[in-house]
């Protein structure tokens, strides 16, 4: 019944025969990117062992690459999204061999470079600006309320519904804090669907915010009991976040809305210049503070969260050195010397060093800085409240949220896909030209300003 793992691949081949690769990106890849689990997978001989995503990317990839290209606009971020996967392909190889590079390359391909050129050349040139958003939005809001299930009864309907399918597969376990269920819904951990719920909140409150939702209507209504759609989608979304217990992804959030404070102020310049001045003076003295208490070594801890803090300061005192070790390359990912006392590295830039190396990790964080600065700066030179000035800077909320999480957390599932979705829309907005809306209440229009053989337009 593994085979069942490649069934996306043959719809989506369908869809974007008959449709075209915008469409079947929309409507295929996507539902299956955030519906579906990603640690189910077809294991078959001399087969690079396909999961969902991974069959329905391929096809949507491949036509677009024979059909759809024309006017594509190579940038910068394009040579660094591949020179990443590069780099992690490269020390895999180097650490493990042939075998274990070809599945991690594989992997890279359909979870970073495919996810990342479709995204780029679909979202903004074909018009799916505020299509995309509202998809994402509204899956992630009836994952919210599935999880009420999962919430209450303690464990996920998308295992009881698949791990009969593919028996053995699903290695996650429930977890709990506080006396409640972390909910992880199709994701696997709870870590990740908090990562995931924080940044379709933040794309939640830019649709929101620009009236996207006041044509929306379900059963031909669009208030229910008197509340607006659109306010019950964004406390849905809330509800969400919460029911994932993640502190890290919470702490994210909160730098999330710095951003966008910044975003939605009429006086940016000073508001981001309060901003820093505040994390500043907060910063260094919380450094300290947080230095002293984690310090004490988790054999002093005197609660739950002191261990795990002090568990992640030993962290750094205890790979670090192992990590500079093999810089260049890393470790790979299996084959890097695990101190028994602390198996899980919970500091994704601490785990991409060790496995992959420096050069991995900086140009990890050059993905986070260049497209945040470009972001907030073309955000700026729009008016204020204006569709363009929203979006960019909701866009780089987004990377407050990862680059704050993955400091406590990892990368992986999901929120790999979704996080090179989000970095070729935002490169895809930055290249391609965009034209504002008449006025601030008024719905974004995206121009083809490029000769691209596929012109429909969804709405």
């Amino acid at each position: 019944m593994h085979i069942l793992a490649t069934f996306p691949g043959l719809l989506a081949l369908i869809v974007v025969l008959q449709r075209g690769p915008a469409f079947a990106y929309l409507n295929v890849y996507l539902p299956v990117l955030f519906l579906l689990p990603g640690y189910y997978r077809w294991y078959a001989p001399g087969l690079p062992d396909p999961s969902f995503h991974h069959a329905a990317i391929v096809p949507i990839a491949l036509i677009w690459l024979l059909r759809d290209t024309d006017g594509y606009r190579f940038s910068l971020m394009d040579l660094v999204v591949m020179s990443f996967a590069f780099m992690v392909g490269l020390s895999e190889y180097v650490a493990a061999g042939y075998k274990e590079a070809q599945n991690l390359i594989i992997d890279l391909l359909a979870a970073v470079v495919l996810p990342y050129f479709l995204s780029k050349a679909l979202i903004v040139p074909k018009g799916l600006t505020v299509e995309v958003g509202k998809r994402i939005v509204l899956m992630l809001f009836a994952i919210a309320i599935i999880s009420l299930w999962e919430f209450r009864m303690g464990y996920t309907p998308w295992a009881r519904i698949f791990d009969r399918f593919f028996p053995g597969q699903n290695n996650w376990v429930t977890t709990f804090r506080w006396g409640f269920t972390r909910v992880a819904g199709p994701y696997g951990h709870a870590i990740l669907a908090g990562i995931i719920m924080v940044v379709g909140f933040r794309l939640q409150r830019w649709l929101h915010w620009r009236g996207h939702w006041d044509d929306f209507r379900i059963f031909g209504m669009n208030r229910f009991m008197g509340i607006s759609l659109a306010f019950i989608i964004t406390w849905g979304m809330v509800a969400g976040v919460i029911m994932t217990m993640v502190r890290g992804p919470w702490l994210g959030a909160i730098g999330g809305a710095a951003v966008m404070l910044i975003g939605r102020s009429r006086r940016p310049g000073p508001t981001l210049l309060v901003i820093a001045i505040l994390a500043v003076s907060i910063s260094i003295p919380g450094f300290l503070w947080l230095k002293s208490w984690a310090g004490v070594g988790r054999e002093n801890a005197k609660s739950v969260s002191q261990e795990t803090a002090a568990y992640r300061w030993e962290l750094i005192e205890n790979y670090w050195d192992i990590a500079m070790e093999h810089a260049t390359l890393g470790w790979g990912r299996n084959t890097w010397p695990q101190i028994p006392e602390q198996p899980s590295i919970d500091n994704y830039y601490l785990l991409l060093t060790i496995m992959h190396g420096l050069p991995a990790l900086l140009l990890f964080w050059f993905t986070f800085v260049w497209m945040s600065v470009r972001l907030m700066i073309r955000g700026v030179r729009a008016p204020p409240k204006s569709e363009m000035r929203i979006l960019t800077f909701t866009l780089a909320s987004v990377y407050a949220v990862y680059f704050i999480s993955l400091a406590t957390v990892y990368l992986g599932g999901q929120t790999i896909q979704l996080l090179f979705i989000i970095t070729g829309w935002a490169e895809g907005l930055l290249v391609y030209r965009m034209r504002e809306p008449a006025a601030d209440n008024e719905p974004v229009a995206v121009a083809d300003q490029r000769p691209f053989k596929f012109k429909r337009i969804l709405t």
